[in-house]
């Protein structure tokens, strides 16, 4: 093409070319071997339908139709078209549809692992996990060592909750087919979902004694011993999966939780550390030592691995509101504010967002700005913590009328947190006895 050279090719070759760019996901190549081919086989029935292919991934589906009709009189005993026919519907929304064209085509006699797969497929859609389980069974009776029905059965049984018929599926299918690394795998989640993991992970060691390179099966059985509390045995089992992980953050991260669990707070720290020197931006490590660190009382160390933790991953609010309690612990209330508005924005519902934002721009002495923000809490949040705080602030602000009143509002709705905010709020101790006292001569 890109010499203008032109060649021959019979129509075999020409479908060898197209299905070759056609499993590139290269459509556009694809199409220009579909028209290359026309011109030399205007009529080849097989081109068309490799044309009717590569619309349908287009989504093409006006001019899709068009050649479907076009196709339908000459092509429906042609598998490949009967596909295509099936797909256009399946892509429109008509499962039903697609399933018949599917059953038309199981007549012919060819790709019936394919067409029954397909046809489960599209049961799935429907939410018909039993009709989809029929069919994912008669596709792996076709061909036993597919992994992709294997996996679907599986999970039929489990919309279905038939656990018994799936494990006596499973092991029937073990005893023909031993060495299925795909079958020993489902048999060790099938038991990890039920919470047996030490069959789980017998289950699992088959797995590994077919292949010892399988790198997710190493983490699922440490899981496993994780969830037994047996730390150590997950430690040794992340140890070895090390060896074969080009990436090993995560791994470090996992062994550096298993001693952390087991109090060998040094232990865990280094694990946590060698996580950081193979991913210096792997938070989740640095937020694991900020905890160790508060443990054992180094709070500077906290903050700073908290801080960069956070950085790492802004939009995570428990950061945020660690981050936040470290600051205040620390007494650097200023950089806690940043912390604190990310969470009023973020989780406006939760009351305790606002109280602690109020509370901290009051020993900061930014009465004002506390106001305007517990305007905002209180139209969210009608309580008596925050009409206590905003008493206090117009109280600061010399506005005793205000002051009187949000404190009124906040006696009305709970009297009996006053003693606990006169010891919080020494201003408005004389001010509570006074509007007391008024209520009082009111009511007599």
């Amino acid at each position: 093409m890109e010499n203008n050279d032109e060649f021959y090719f019979d129509t075999e070759e020409l479908e060898d070319i197209i299905v070759y760019y056609l499993e590139l996901g290269d459509f556009n190549y694809a199409d220009n071997a579909v028209n290359y081919g026309l011109k030399l086989h205007p009529n080849s029935l097989d081109i068309k339908i490799k044309r009717l292919e590569i619309l349908l991934e287009w989504e093409d589906y006006n001019t899709a139709k068009e050649l479907i009709d076009e196709l339908k009189g000459s092509s429906m005993e042609n598998t490949d078209f009967m596909v295509c026919y099936a797909k256009y519907y399946s892509n429109l929304g008509n499962p039903r549809k697609a399933i018949d064209i599917c059953k038309k085509a199981l007549e012919l006699k060819e790709e019936e692992n394919f067409l029954h797969n397909f046809i489960a497929d599209e049961y799935v859609n429907l939410g018909d996990p039993f009709n989809a389980l029929k069919h994912y069974r008669k596709a792996l009776k076709e061909d036993p060592t597919d992994e992709y029905s294997l996996e679907n059965c599986m999970i039929c049984f489990s919309d279905l909750n038939k656990s018994e018929e799936a494990i006596a599926f499973l092991n029937e299918y073990l005893d023909e087919f031993a060495y299925s690394e795909t079958a020993w795998f489902e048999y060790g989640q099938f038991y990890f979902n039920r919470k047996n993991y030490e069959e789980a992970i017998k289950g699992y060691d088959y797995l590994l004694a077919i292949n010892s390179s399988s790198v997710g099966v190493y983490a699922n059985k440490a899981a496993c011993y994780e969830a037994l509390g047996q730390y150590q045995k997950a430690v040794e089992v992340y140890e070895e999966m090390l060896e074969l992980e080009y990436t090993k953050a995560f791994t470090f991260y996992k062994i550096g939780l298993c001693y952390k669990a087991q109090k060998q707070s040094i232990m865990a720290l280094n694990a946590f550390q060698k996580s950081l020197r193979e991913d210096p931006q792997f938070y989740l490590s640095m937020m694991e030592q900020s905890y160790l660190y508060e443990e054992m009382g180094g709070m500077k160390e906290a903050l700073h691995f908290a801080k960069e933790a956070t950085q790492l991953n802004d939009s995570n609010l428990d950061y945020q509101k660690r981050l936040a309690f470290l600051f205040i612990d620390s007494g650097k209330f200023e950089e806690s504010l940043g912390c604190l508005k990310k969470l009023v924005d973020a989780e406006p519902s939760r009351f305790y967002n606002w109280y602690a934002y109020s509370e901290v721009l009051m020993l900061l002495g930014e009465y004002e700005e506390a106001v305007t923000i517990l305007d905002k809490a209180i139209k969210v949040h009608n309580r008596a913590e925050l009409y206590y705080q905003l008493s206090n602030c117009y109280f600061n602000l010399r506005n005793p009328e205000k002051g009187a009143e949000s404190l009124q509002k906040a006696l009305n709705i709970d009297s009996s947190l006053a003693t606990d905010m006169q010891k919080k709020y020494p201003f408005i101790k004389d001010e509570v006895k006074k509007v007391k006292a008024k209520v009082k001569k009111k009511n007599s």
